[in-house]
């Protein structure tokens, strides 16, 4: 599935990622048109009772993938943070045990890390043959001022690239200019995070934008309506929230019956 996957990269594409935490949220978005399937570092662990930040482990990432890949018919990505390590021959090792779980692409971040570290571990990594979506927190994190916050991307862009990455996801990047500016100046595919005030999918494909991703919103929101439901029963002794917009039994289980083996 790597061609694919790299296909629905190709110029005029737009990739849209509705991010995913388990089998069963995967294989729901799956069914919802998803042309691929992408985790959310975070979902991925709090769906195990971790913190995000690198604190899941490893062997339950891996775990988590070969589970998620099993129900799927379409290309997966996963978020591996940082690689949850700062040696690049670990990192290279995970995602080897990444792709062989059934992954055909992974993102990979710098933080608050040297760059060129990130580069190292993305060269680690195509060890493999996958695609690595880099990912850079200039502007999560802002490590560089307004004016400078393009040019401090781009050049990491060019560094990443250098490496081999296939891909640069810039998560909080949501201004026109900008966007259009680095899209045309990286030469890779660039991938926004949907945030409040990103202009819609129509006109960030204008932009030059080709992946979108949903990272733990769709999650962030599942989690708040569990807690407004189970409240509701806890504290009011009432359950008409429960049934507001629950999915039928019958309906979900049809989603699994061919892949329950």
């Amino acid at each position: 599935m790597i061609e694919e996957f790299r296909r629905l990269h190709g110029p005029g594409q737009l990739l849209v990622l509705a991010n995913a935490w388990d089998a069963g949220s995967a294989r729901l978005i799956q069914s919802c048109g998803a042309a691929a399937i992408a985790t959310s570092s975070a979902a991925v662990a709090w769906a195990h009772g971790y913190p995000d930040g690198s604190a899941l482990p490893t062997r339950i990432l891996v775990a988590a993938v070969r589970e998620i890949a099993r129900g799927l018919s379409v290309p997966l990505t996963v978020d591996i943070e940082d690689g949850y390590s700062s040696d690049p021959g670990a990192v290279g090792e995970l995602a080897a045990a990444i792709v062989e779980a059934g992954a055909v692409g992974i993102n990979i971040e710098d933080g608050s890390a040297p760059p060129d570290l990130l580069a190292r571990k993305i060269s680690a990594a195509k060890a493999v043959d996958l695609f690595v979506n880099a990912r850079t927190d200039v502007y999560l994190r802002g490590f560089a001022p307004p004016e400078l916050a393009v040019a401090e991307t781009i050049e990491r862009a060019r560094l990443y690239r250098d490496a081999g990455c296939d891909g640069l996801f810039v998560p909080c990047l949501s201004d026109p200019p900008s966007i259009r500016k680095i899209a045309g100046e990286i030469a890779l595919p660039l991938n926004v995070m949907i945030v409040p005030g990103l202009p819609p999918i129509a006109e960030l494909r204008a932009l030059g934008v080709r992946r979108v991703s949903a990272g733990a919103a769709i999650a962030e929101t599942a989690y708040a309506n569990i807690r407004r439901i189970a409240t509701q029963l806890l504290s009011e002794g009432r359950y008409d929230a429960m049934f507001e917009s629950a999915m039928s039994y019958a309906e979900l289980n049809a989603l699994f019956v061919s892949k329950s083996h």
